[in-house]
């Protein structure tokens, strides 16, 4: 059975940092990409940030770029965001996302198992 279980969120005051963690178990990690996802309430799940299996390439959405980080560690099966700079606005629910692709991209169609969240809360 495919888990993810995510740790790390928090309530942080606005331009502070949290980082984020997702271990995967049941599944290869060495050929999963990974993704991060959030969603507000009021709001559909968002695109955060992905990363392909050898953690050679990353992307980001537009809104976290410069202020986030996505890497992952293969041999603890885990992958972190690293949150710097947070705004309000970056209140959400994380979700941790694995897919048997190479790369997962923004569509979260394209990412096969789901961790249950972790809530980040950013005060102003």
């Amino acid at each position: 059975q495919v888990q993810l279980v995510e740790s790390g969120g928090g309530l942080v005051q606005g331009g502070g940092s949290l980082r984020l963690s997702c271990t995967l178990s049941g599944r290869p990690f060495s050929s999963s990409a990974m993704g991060w996802f959030r969603q507000a309430p009021g709001n559909e799940r968002e695109f955060v940030s992905c990363i392909t299996w050898t953690g050679g390439h990353t992307y980001y959405a537009d809104s976290v770029k410069g202020r986030f980080t996505i890497s992952r560690d293969n041999a603890k099966n885990t992958v972190f965001l690293q949150m710097n700079s947070l705004k309000p606005e970056d209140t959400a629910v994380y979700y941790c996302a694995a897919s048997r692709r190479f790369a997962g991209g923004y569509y979260s169609g394209n990412y096969d198992y789901w961790g249950q969240g972790t809530q980040v809360t950013v005060s102003s």
